[in-house]
């Protein structure tokens, strides 16, 4: 398995910039995750890689070749793609066996290597049968088959998942991830659902507008993004991101949005809102970090409840504050209903704080 670099990278289309000056290095062995809302260049992204499409500016490597120049074939990676592209008319031994008689392998080396693929990813009783006759995750396998049986330095996924129910995609992610660690594969895989790339990858690379946003670890992703970009686009639901204008009351910092909320900071905080460019700043809460009370208390902030989901283990409290809703979590079995009016209080030390201009984290709050 081999490492990719992209260096700079650019793809345009006429006067519409794709991908905008991306660089990233993906080491050997590890599952990175290009993630982001769709029109974002991540499988755009993944196409440069690939040799699909052509580079406007910057370099690739794949191992230790500069592949700018090479034809897809010549690159030593293998795709899966979101359909599984499977020949309807061959079995899945002859599905699996055909790359390998593209390049000629000996009939011997193919046997022992279909087979040995097909054991390695549970498909050994289907090998006689065809496309029609498998299900969607039995499909799926194939498809990472015919890829494993060409043993590629890389892995380009592009959205494997996308066609399956949603019980086959939980399983089929653990299968991924146990995929990966069997055979310690560099993977490349895109997705628009967040929740794959934090559970499946050791690294995401977060997209928007053609920008590389944030490249890191998931958690690190998800408990100190760079921007409010991220901050609303990782995790489920959406972190809460309120627009608030700054206040110095003596030995206090307030946030305040006009006269529907204000709250007061703790020091460490305060000083990390005063640090803004401007007055202005945004104040980023997940779920967790907003607490719901049926009864006032000092310093808690009305809402007026919208909806409540119960999810099981959660349920999810749907709110006005203001007028911007917003949504907070509470344990199962809590009674709220829609138009009553609870109080919130928040959890500094779980609140992050954005610059009110640039959107950039003012600090990491992790």
């Amino acid at each position: 398995m081999g490492r990719v670099i992209l260096d700079n990278v650019v793809k345009r289309y006429r006067d519409v910039v794709a991908v905008d000056h991306v660089s990233l290095t993906v080491e050997e062995g590890e599952f990175v995750a290009l993630v982001g809302p769709s029109g974002c260049g991540k499988t755009t992204t993944l196409n440069l890689i690939a040799g699909l499409l052509e580079l406007s500016e910057g370099n690739i490597y794949i191992g230790e070749r500069l592949v700018n120049d090479l034809d897809p074939k010549d690159r030593d990676i293998a795709m899966v793609f979101q359909n599984y592209a499977l020949y309807p008319n061959k079995t899945v031994y002859k599905n699996l066996a055909f790359p390998l008689q593209m390049r000629k392998t000996p009939k011997d080396q193919i046997d022992q290597r279909v087979r040995e693929t097909a054991r390695l990813l549970s498909i050994e009783p289907l090998l006689e049968r065809r496309p029609k006759e498998l299900s969607g995750g039995q499909q799926q396998r194939v498809a990472l088959g015919r890829a494993l049986v060409r043993n590629p330095q890389v892995f380009l996924m592009d959205e494997p998942l996308s066609n399956l129910d949603a019980k086959l995609r939980v399983q089929m992610r653990a299968e991924l991830k146990r995929f990966h660690q069997d055979i310690n594969a560099t993977i490349v895989y895109v997705t628009h659902d967040q929740l794959e790339a934090v559970t499946m990858a050791d690294k995401m690379a977060v997209m928007s507008g053609g920008l590389l946003q944030q490249y890191d670890a998931p958690d690190i992703v998800y408990n100190q993004p760079v921007n409010t970009f991220v901050a609303g686009f990782v995790g489920s639901p959406a972190m809460n991101l309120l627009s608030a204008t700054v206040e110095v009351d003596g030995d206090t910092t307030w946030l305040r949005n006009g006269n529907d909320w204000a709250s007061a900071l703790d020091a460490k905080r305060g000083a990390i809102a005063q640090s803004a460019s401007t007055d202005a700043v945004i104040a980023g809460l997940r779920h967790n970090a907003i607490h719901l009370s049926p009864t006032e208390t000092p310093g808690a902030i009305p809402v007026r409840i919208y909806t409540v989901e119960p999810t099981g283990d959660l349920t999810f409290v749907h709110g006005y504050l203001g007028d911007l809703l917003i949504v907070a979590s509470v344990p199962p079995g809590t009674q709220m209903h829609p138009d009553d009016i609870v109080w919130a209080t928040f959890d500094l030390d779980q609140m992050h704080l954005f610059d009110g201009v640039t959107q950039m984290a003012l600090a990491s709050e992790a």
